[in-house]
């Protein structure tokens, strides 16, 4: 048995890596070529859209914040902006309070802090608009990115847009989650050609109201729920590779690390209600390849250790046991060595994938321990 479940490990990990963007670049290239030629149609009359942004102790990102938001480029007068503050303790809720009498936006400010999905749930009743676009304190919109997104909405199936963000990065970061992102893109946006687009960006997506089911109070992933519930009601989800924000990345892999652990924690956490819901062939082969299987990889690189280790008399699984320890050395080496080897393209990427893989075995813990957390976090 323990070379099956050697090389059932190792195929899952390569698949997960390398064969399911293969397999999605040949069938998104095949999609792509039999949709070319198609006309568009004129551009349809703007609707009436609220923009719903939570925030939480936001105040030194949100003059940059106002002043983005006053140069989007859609219709002030169909435009309702909502601030919801979640509890903050900082001057959020006065420069907001500002803001809210000059006419700017207006402000729900809740007393206490009850997280993200709490915050979306009081503030989607308030909104006024049957179109919503859903931002972060801190992300920049590009002046058409409200209108590249709403635009799919002329099709009554569309329930969810995504928009595209891209990281303000540091040195580290450009080279360890900047790297990740590019190909965290490049799988969505072949996705998004053959109608699977799984997840949005917290930080930049649109929904139809209709589409929006109040969130459980523990939900910390709600940019993979919220999609994935429009997908159980019947609605189509997009992504728009051209409505484009902008983030700031975690300075380091460190930073970036708890941010992964909670994520881990709200993915398993939400899963057992992603399972449940009825999906069609192609969406459950992408979900489970480009979702479950990529959840469940610490697992199976530890599995692929164990069992090689237990076959050190074969000199194949020696050699192979030998090659994944150089990996896990070239980690470590990364994590000791990182402000010296930064600018290196490529060496930090080991380091990465294991801190990384290493937050999702932290995750899975603290989702058995039922510890319950509310800080926020992307789905990447």
């Amino acid at each position: 048995m323990l070379p099956l479940i050697f090389w059932a490990c190792f195929f899952l990990v390569a698949y997960t890596y390398a064969l399911y963007p293969a397999v999605l670049f040949l069938v998104s290239s095949a999609t792509r070529l039999s949709r070319r030629g198609a006309v568009g149609a004129g551009a349809p009359p703007l609707p009436a859209v609220s923009m719903v942004i939570p925030a939480h102790n936001e105040e030194r990102h949100l003059p940059a914040k106002l002043a983005n938001l006053a140069a989007l480029d859609y219709p002030r007068d169909r435009l309702e902006v909502l601030f919801v503050s979640d509890g903050s303790t900082d001057a959020t809720n006065k420069i907001l309070g500002r803001a809210a009498e000059a006419g700017k936006l207006t402000l729900l400010a809740l007393p206490a802090r009850g997280g993200k999905s709490n915050a979306l749930n009081q503030a989607v009743p308030r909104a006024r608009h049957d179109i919503l676009v859903f931002s972060d304190a801190a992300t920049l919109f590009a002046p058409d990115a409200v209108s590249k997104m709403v635009r799919h909405f002329e099709d009554p199936r569309v329930g969810v847009v995504c928009g595209a963000l891209q990281f303000q990065a540091s040195t580290e970061s450009r080279q360890t989650e900047g790297l990740y992102w590019r190909y965290e893109s490049l799988l969505r946006r072949m996705e998004s050609r053959i109608g699977v687009t799984l997840t949005a960006s917290g930080a930049i997506y649109a929904l139809r109201r209709a589409c929006f089911v109040p969130l459980a109070a523990d939900t910390l992933v709600e940019d993979l729920v919220v999609p994935m519930t429009a997908r159980r009601l019947g609605f189509r989800v997009l992504y728009d590779p051209e409505a484009r924000g902008t983030d700031f990345a975690a300075a380091t892999v460190a930073g970036e690390f708890s941010r992964r652990v909670r994520i881990a924690t709200g993915s398993f956490r939400a899963l057992g209600g992603l399972l449940r819901g009825p999906l069609d062939p192609v969406t459950a082969f992408a979900f489970v390849s480009h979702k479950l299987l990529r959840w469940t990889l610490p697992f199976l690189l530890i599995g692929m250790l164990v069992t090689s280790a237990a076959m050190l008399h074969s000199l194949l699984y020696r050699a192979l046991f030998v090659l994944q320890m150089l990996f896990y050395g070239w980690g470590l080496a990364g994590y000791l060595l990182r402000p010296r080897i930064q600018d290196i393209r490529y060496a930090l990427v080991p380091y990465y994938l294991l801190a990384m893989h290493l937050a999702f075995l932290v995750g899975f813990v603290r989702y058995l321990s039922g510890r319950r957390e509310i800080e926020w976090g992307q789905v990447h």
